[in-house]
């Protein structure tokens, strides 16, 4: 059975890039529910699908490593690509032997030089992130706080169709069951890729097969329930209305216009709307806006939008995200996200080593002592003072 790949183990077939933490920290970029398709496989390695293949990714202190997998053959396959290796001394073609189990085994294929691109690109690595923690800490001193702790959080820039149906699933849900929802829709209609310690990797699948009329009976059987519809119904009028290609091409429309247009289908409220253009469609500038979002901006920024509501209307969407963009600029959109990362359950042991943070949650106990001792001076004077009138 072929296995997840360790860098300890130190198989030729890693590759690196040079990429500080400060820039990119995996831990954090990849589970703060921005994407679905990664889980940490072992420690500090990071394995998901990304553009039709499988990657395992981790980090060093100034290294960015991955490793690609290939298909996976069958024994009989396997004797002829032996064969062909002993023959073509030259053949760049790796076979990672060590994890040969069974009747199959992973096969690296030739060395894409444009994996690296790949990377580079998915994970925006163009965008030099130390310059905006600079300037938004700059601006904005809460910030500067969390941004001491939480840092390398950056924007994915996603596949646009896989960004979008995987936000459907998003509506009144957590990230692990959203997680669950993608694991088996791609199980059922992506297509295979490999298996990995026991493990099924699938590809997205695409919107001709999403756009299916079996697909809404399918997915509720798979306990997608109501977004079983909205998924199968917005493939259907993307590829009747508009192509396979428009998503992306929504990629070079203004962000409004980008946004509206996503709004129009079945199942993309504001919100869905906003993740999908930040996380895939280039629009860094917008600020996905929720309950979560909502009680930053109220709590650690006295924001007075939507004081007056109980719940998160339109205007009140509108006016968080306005205040955000005025405070941050055009990549308010990323600075959001390193905030909505900081409040995260599963991140609140690093959130507990911010000196100011910490002070803030010993306050309330201090002044709750002195009260305390008040009442107790109170109470002896009142028992004095009834001595007295005894007396």
């Amino acid at each position: 059975m072929s296995q997840h790949a360790l860098l300890s183990a130190g198989c030729k077939a890693w590759r690196s890039l040079s990429c500080p933490q400060s820039e990119l920290w995996l831990n954090l970029t990849l589970g703060c529910g921005q994407t679905f398709r990664w889980r940490e496989t072992a420690d500090g390695h990071w394995t998901g699908v990304m553009q039709g293949k499988v990657w395992t990714l981790t980090q060093t202190e100034n290294t960015l490593w991955y490793y690609v997998y290939g298909h996976q053959i069958n024994a009989e396959e396997e004797n002829g690509v032996k064969c062909k290796i002993k023959e073509e001394k030259s053949s760049k073609v790796m076979i990672n032997m060590n994890q040969v189990e069974g009747d199959l085994c992973t096969v690296m294929s030739e060395l894409d030089n444009k994996d690296e691109e790949r990377l580079r690109e998915y994970f925006q690595l163009d965008v030099k992130l130390g310059d905006l923690y600079r300037d938004w800490s700059t601006l904005d001193p809460h910030f500067k706080q969390i941004a001491n702790v939480f840092t390398g959080v950056r924007m994915l820039r996603q596949d646009p169709v896989e960004c979008l149906f995987a936000f459907i699933c998003s509506s009144n849900n957590h990230i692990s069951r959203i997680q669950g929802m993608i694991d088996r829709l791609c199980q059922t209609l992506g297509t295979s890729l490999c298996t990995l310690d026991g493990v099924a990797y699938h590809d997205f699948p695409s919107l001709q097969v999403l756009a299916d009329d079996s697909v809404e009976m399918r997915l509720r059987d798979l306990g997608f329930g109501y977004r079983a519809r909205f998924l199968q119904q917005s493939a259907q009028i993307i590829m009747n209305s508009h192509g396979p290609d428009w998503l992306k091409s929504l990629r070079s429309a203004p962000y409004m216009q980008a946004r509206d247009a996503l709004r129009a289908l079945p199942g993309v409220g504001l919100k869905v709307a906003d993740c999908v253009c930040l996380m895939s469609l280039d629009k860094s500038e917008a600020v996905p806006v929720d309950t979560h979002v909502w009680q930053i901006s109220r709590r650690d920024y006295n924001c007075a939008a939507g004081s007056t509501q109980k719940t998160l209307t339109d205007k009140v969407y509108k006016d968080i995200g306005d205040f955000f963009r005025n405070l941050w600029g055009p990549y308010a959109g990323w600075a959001h996200s390193v905030l909505f990362c900081a409040d995260l359950k599963r991140f609140q042991k690093l959130k507990e080593d911010i000196p100011v943070l910490k002070d803030e949650k010993k306050e309330p106990k201090k002044m709750k002592v002195k009260r305390d001792d008040r009442d107790e001076e109170k109470q002896k004077k009142r028992k004095n003072g009834k001595k007295r009138q005894r007396t």
